[in-house]
């Protein structure tokens, strides 16, 4: 594409995001600068159209982008940065956020949605990534002990596991197995199964072995978990689809977790990655933008978040707002 109909395309993916309606070529011929005639834009405009970038909704109407006029404009427009308020607005949050990860997790998706406009998802981290940072095993009852393992991503898993009949444990050996699991647990994966080292003693090596296991099929068990911010603005927003019930179709997805989990890891690439319309594969999407990047925490990819709306939505705001959210919420996390 040549570096004109580059810009009018620009100028209209622009005009249109702003407005919602569709663009004329005078529009763009009179505000944008160009130095071309009317004409000029006109003519460069039936090509766009005819390269599949544009689209004319009717005879009399101006040109709208298509998803691959939305596709050309953010892979050669947009350019990471929040203006210095919503900056300060982020740094602010994740200053204040010292709080339990699932409501650190929940409040961060109602916050991208705030600043954003659109409904955001934070997917949470995936349990058998996680390093366990600490393991404490105290006793609850003579016969029933309690393993608890910090983790970093900030979660807390606890296991319960009660004693065989023939097998009794004073404060000393409760001790004992507690340093038999960290040997073995700490500073690994939550997933990894590695034996317990023997002791020499046949009980603190069974019992340990059995509060290993407890804590490990926490991960097993668990899925990551999914928080969605603004789903109300999809219902706001439903005038951007072509049907009521495209918007309540995808308000219905949201409610499947473990389908819109798996979609958005199945969609992510390194960094921040962009589907829009037609691009992603699940039918309710296809009218729909995602902005997606991942969040690490000591360096390992843990979680995801990211925006939903329609595709006509301010790509430059949203990559820079999702970039960023991801960047200060695995930090947080790290630290």
């Amino acid at each position: 594409m040549d570096e004109r109909k580059a810009a009018i395309l620009r100028a209209i993916v622009e005009e249109y995001i702003e407005t919602a309606q569709p663009v004329g070529s005078g529009t763009i011929a009179r505000s944008r600068g160009l130095g071309v005639s009317s004409a000029t834009v006109r003519n460069d405009m039936t090509v766009l159209e005819r390269e599949g970038y544009l689209v004319q909704p009717h005879t009399s109407a101006g040109r709208i982008p298509t998803d691959l006029g939305y596709r050309f404009f953010v892979d050669h427009f947009t350019r990471p940065g929040l203006p210095v308020g919503q900056r300060r607005a982020v740094a602010d949050f994740f200053t204040r956020a010292h709080r339990a990860l699932e409501d650190l997790l929940d409040e961060t998706s109602h916050f991208l949605s705030d600043i954003t406009e659109h409904a955001a998802v934070v997917v949470g981290p995936q349990p058998e990534t996680a390093i366990v940072r600490s393991v404490q095993v105290v006793a609850l009852q003579p016969s029933v002990l309690v393993g608890v393992a910090v983790l970093s991503n900030g979660n807390v898993e606890k296991a319960i596991v009660e004693l065989d009949p023939d097998i009794s444990l004073d404060e000393d050996d409760v001790a004992l197995v507690t340093a038999s699991v960290r040997a073995v647990m700490e500073g690994e994966k939550l997933g990894a199964s590695t034996a317990v080292t023997p002791s020499g003693d046949a009980r603190i090596d069974h019992v340990a072995t059995k509060m290993r296991d407890a804590i490990t099929a926490r991960a097993s068990e668990a899925f990551e978990p999914l928080y969605v911010g603004g789903a109300s603005r999809i219902a706001a927003e439903q005038r951007a689809f072509t049907t009521h019930e495209s918007a309540a179709r995808l308000l219905e997805l949201l409610e499947h977790q473990v389908v819109v989990v798996s979609l958005v890891r199945n969609v992510l690439d390194n960094g921040v990655t962009v589907r829009i319309g037609a691009e992603n594969d699940v039918a309710e999407l296809r009218e729909c933008s995602l902005v997606l990047a991942p969040y690490t925490i000591e360096g390992d990819v843990a979680g995801t978040v990211g925006v939903l709306g329609p595709t006509r939505m301010d790509y430059q705001q949203a990559l820079a707002a999702v970039a960023a959210v991801s960047e200060q919420l695995g930090r947080l996390l790290s630290g």
